[in-house]
């Protein structure tokens, strides 16, 4: 796993994910839950195409903030960056911005599983 390794997730803002509809919050712009999701969803699929087989990624921390709001209808992209790799452990850079710039940024960490052996768990 390298250093660098990048992806970028992308969405338009439908009311579906707006904080009044999310119940984040009662306002019908771009929700902080959403904003956080398409994060993690950038970070996995960032080291997916490098993991062993039978291996996923999961989430275990977001230290992250959500600085501006975003309308339905604008675009919101999010891009991953790899900054660290500790054996499984995996550190994330991670910026969110809409057609106006950036409207958050986090650091996330997720960590290598194997599959099988993560599920067996529940």
């Amino acid at each position: 796993m390298e250093i660098g390794l990048t992806y970028t997730s992308t969405l338009v803002v439908s009311t579906d994910h707006v904080a009044a509809v999310m119940g984040s919050g009662d306002l019908h712009v771009f929700a902080t839950p959403a904003m956080v999701a398409l994060m993690e969803n950038a970070a996995m699929l960032a080291v997916t195409p490098y993991l062993p087989e039978g291996s996923t990624t999961v989430g275990a921390m977001m230290n992250t903030s959500h600085v501006k709001p975003s309308p339905v209808g604008d675009t919101v992209k999010t891009t991953a960056i790899l900054t660290e790799v500790e054996g499984r452990k995996l550190t994330f850079s991670v910026k969110a911005e809409d057609s106006k710039g950036i409207i958050g940024e986090a650091v996330h960490v997720r960590y290598i599983v194997d599959r099988e052996k993560f599920m067996s768990k529940l």
